[in-house]
């Protein structure tokens, strides 16, 4: 038995979620794939505090089913990437599975990870040993042998936690890709410090079981060039956004100089290249004191009063206008980063582009509210990443309107699979003539590694170096852009294929798109070359093959 109340669990989660997003970024950096991927420790993070927030807005007299239902729900709709996803499972697993108890006891603990276990694993196709699913068993593993010992509730949590942390310690022998990097599943680690703090906030304990096993403290951080997005409800009128090249600059210095400007600061990458962001009301300000340490580019800065407003003008013109026009049967929701990949979409009938991709996987809830956005009586979600697959499934199981997934993994497969869009036809025979379109495409990526890793062949690769992706697997390690996208080709058997789309970042020149379509016309006379800009951030190019 255990004297904890419904108040007591609901701060311990809050406190949890607190503990794994100051420790997002010591997360993120076990990332074993060398690219700007979705980051595990911030989609875990961000699913966590769309939780606290719903139990946050709960009213004082809420019953244990009000927490339960509020921490399920947050999970759900704040669920971001793959990461995110499987945690929300897991979190509505703990809150199933003590359905029937009174008492937060050992046993109650038992049927929570038992339950959680069983939900997550069902989420999940083909679960892969050496992940947060492996963590989550040995937990689960773990939960039941506290009970058959009859320990007091303290310990049980005590000897999860410890088992979890075991667990994070035995994943690179269970998932080779983990050994070879040098690192323990992101995942599992991130799942582990939740427990963790909860049960340190729950008993009293201050200090964090397995602060020791700081696995990624010695990892190279990243250097994070990404649009940030900006909330509404900020008291400063400008956001300055901003890349500085300083060999000097001292980022938490910079970060303290920012609070003091303003809101929402971030001062993020390493000597010498860093990303600064910041709500002010003194942009000038701020300007002057980072030019003071070093040399400032691409600066943006924009008025986001007027910004809102203005948005919300065309919103509600949009929303008029859509009210007016009759719903068409089926309809389109797409995710893609880039505003040139995002005009192609609509100009082959999307009707909804979700902004993100592999720097920013949208949530359950952003894709359910693009959902609601469309004029349409059922609609087709397409989520152009792997990452962002399992959200759009969740959307689907919790929206009101009909709702299917194509599982695109990338931007052309989408292209694809809207060519083959039948109005006459059903949605069932849309769903299914659209997958089986983008299973015939190939992609491929270009981007610069941001750690030091190894490449498909197990070959080195070098912090800088700019790698070439072949449908998932890095095939080409060169020190430029054109050299990688060849070694692409070549790998997916370019002389073999048909046709060719290339998408140009936005930081790839026109100049250097027109050389690089020259290039590829002289080595493969055969292939059909179409280029475009698609302005993708960090991805210079992506390309596919028919």
């Amino acid at each position: 038995m255990s004297n904890y109340t419904s108040n007591d669990i609901v701060n311990a989660v809050a406190a949890a979620a607190h503990a794994l997003d100051d420790r997002k970024d010591e997360i993120n950096r076990l990332n074993v794939f060398p690219v700007p991927d979705g980051d595990t420790g911030t989609n875990m993070s961000l699913t966590l505090a769309m939780v606290v927030e719903n139990l946050a807005a709960l009213p004082i007299n809420s019953t244990e089913a009000d927490y339960r239902k509020a921490i399920t729900n947050g999970a759900l709709m704040g669920a971001r990437g793959n990461s995110g996803v499987i945690t929300s499972q897991i979190m509505r697993g703990l809150c199933e599975g003590f359905d029937g108890h009174d008492e937060f006891d050992t046993q109650a603990l038992s049927d929570m990870f038992a339950r959680a276990e069983t939900v997550a694993f069902n989420a999940v196709r083909k679960p892969v040993e050496g992940t947060i699913l492996t963590v989550l068993r040995d937990s689960a593993a773990a939960a039941k042998r506290a009970g058959k010992k009859k320990m007091s509730t303290d310990e049980a949590m005590e000897f999860i936690v410890s088992e979890a942390y075991a667990s994070v310690q035995r994943t690179p022998e269970l998932l080779p890709v983990l050994k070879e990097n040098g690192v323990v599943d992101a995942g599992g680690f991130g799942i582990a410090i939740f427990f963790d703090s909860f049960a340190g906030a729950l008993t009293g304990r201050t200090k964090v079981m397995a602060d020791e096993l700081a696995f990624a403290r010695n990892a190279e951080p990243k250097v994070e060039i990404e649009q940030i997005n900006d909330w509404e409800g900020s008291k400063y009128t400008y956001c300055n956004e901003f890349l500085v090249d300083s060999d000097t600059l001292d980022p938490e210095e910079a970060l303290n100089f920012l609070a003091t400007m303003g809101d929402c600061e971030l001062c993020v990458g390493s000597t010498p290249k860093f990303k600064v962001h910041v709500h002010s009301n003194t942009p000038n300000k701020v300007l002057e004191y980072f030019l003071e340490r070093g040399q400032i580019f691409e600066v943006f800065i924009h008025n986001m009063k007027l910004q809102s407003e203005d948005r919300n003008a065309k919103l509600a013109a949009e929303k008029e206008e859509k009210a007016a026009e009759p719903a068409k049967p089926i309809g389109f929701v797409a995710v893609a980063a880039g505003e040139g990949n995002a005009s192609i979409l609509k100009s082959l009938g999307v009707d909804y582009v979700v902004s993100g991709g592999q720097t920013m996987n949208p949530s359950t809830k952003d894709i359910l509210d693009a959902v609601a956005q469309v004029n349409a009586d059922s609609v087709i979600i397409l989520p152009n990443n792997k990452n962002i697959i399992m959200a759009s499934q969740s959307a689907v199981q919790v929206s009101e309107k009909p709702c299917a997934v194509v599982p695109t993994t990338s931007v052309p497969e989408a292209f694809a699979a809207m060519f083959v869009f039948d109005a006459d036809a059903s949605f069932d025979e849309n769903v299914e003539a659209m997958t089986e379109a983008r299973e015939d495409v190939h992609t491929g990526e270009v981007t610069q590694a941001i750690k030091d890793a190894k490449d498909a062949h197990g070959n080195p690769i070098k912090d800088g170096d700019f790698i070439g992706i072949a449908d998932g697997a890095i095939e080409s390690v060169t020190d430029n852009v054109e050299d990688a996208v060849m070694g692409i080709l070549e790998a997916m058997e370019a002389d073999d294929m048909d046709n060719l789309t290339l998408l140009a970042g936005v930081d790839y020149a026109d100049g250097a798109l027109e050389a690089l379509v020259e290039r590829i016309e002289e080595a493969y006379e055969d292939l059909e070359i179409e280029s475009y800009r698609g302005e993708q951030p960090l991805y210079p190019i992506v390309l596919s093959l028919e």
